[in-house]
């Protein structure tokens, strides 16, 4: 059996000379080459069609961690905490998100990835969750703290993909986001909360496999949680 290739979005960014470059955090490439895949880095410029050619190639994709979506794309309130949008990264994101659902690729969305799934399939955001949502957690444990701190459990629905994986009510978890996941999208359901009831994961139930945690498993690789949806990840992106 060949070893799958996954599919790795990157973001826009500088080098220390002040040039362009692409970058995907190596946490997400460890992490999947320990669980068994070859990591494809997906450059955010690439043309859509190339991007449609590359997706056939591909076994899975990960929507991975990053900065703020374009609140424009879903009509979201806007703030001065909004981060800097970066509308090619958007683009390719949600044309990777829409193809691996309608053609029933595997895909995992990481922090801004459940935030850009959910966009994708018509759903919206809290722009800060601090001032827009009856938060009693606080969620934006970056950048100061280490990614890996430990910051609140969530609560999994028995009956959902995630469960099954994970097998645990309640797991806890790291927090390093300042938006969230304010009304869901028809296609997705919600299957873990946060104590304050903000959703921290979804999945599309009748799909091979598409789950997207609001935390950061990468970060917190030593956890059975995050071994376990790498792994789960990786074999239906085997098959």
């Amino acid at each position: 059996m060949s070893t799958p290739l996954i599919g790795v979005t990157s973001e826009n960014a500088e080098n220390q000379y002040g040039q362009p470059a692409v970058r995907s955090l190596r946490t997400y490439i460890r992490e999947m080459i320990k669980a068994g895949g070859m990591p494809v880095i997906i450059p955010s410029e690439t043309p859509t069609e190339m991007l449609k050619q590359l997706f056939e190639r591909l076994d899975g994709i990960i929507l991975t961690g990053g900065d703020d979506i374009d609140h424009t794309l879903f009509k979201g309130a806007d703030h001065p905490k909004i981060g800097k949008a970066d509308p090619l990264r958007d683009q390719c994101e949600i044309t990777l998100a829409k193809l691996a659902v309608s053609r029933g690729k595997p895909i995992l969305g990481i922090c801004r990835g459940i935030q850009l799934l959910n966009v994708a399939l018509g759903g919206d955001l809290y722009t800060h969750v601090e001032d827009q949502h009856p938060a009693k957690v606080k969620h934006d444990y970056y950048p100061e703290p280490p990614r890996d701190l430990i910051s609140h459990p969530v609560a999994i629905e028995k009956n959902s993909k995630l469960f099954e994986i994970i097998g645990e009510t309640e797991i806890p978890v790291n927090s390093l986001h300042h938006q969230g996941v304010k009304t869901l999208a028809a296609q997705l359901v919600a299957t873990a909360h946060a104590p304050d009831g903000l959703i921290e994961a979804v999945e599309i139930p009748d799909h091979p496999f598409a789950i997207a945690v609001q935390w950061h498993p990468e970060w917190i690789p030593q956890q059975p949680a995050s071994q376990a949806l790498f792994k789960a990840f990786l074999e239906a992106a085997s098959n």
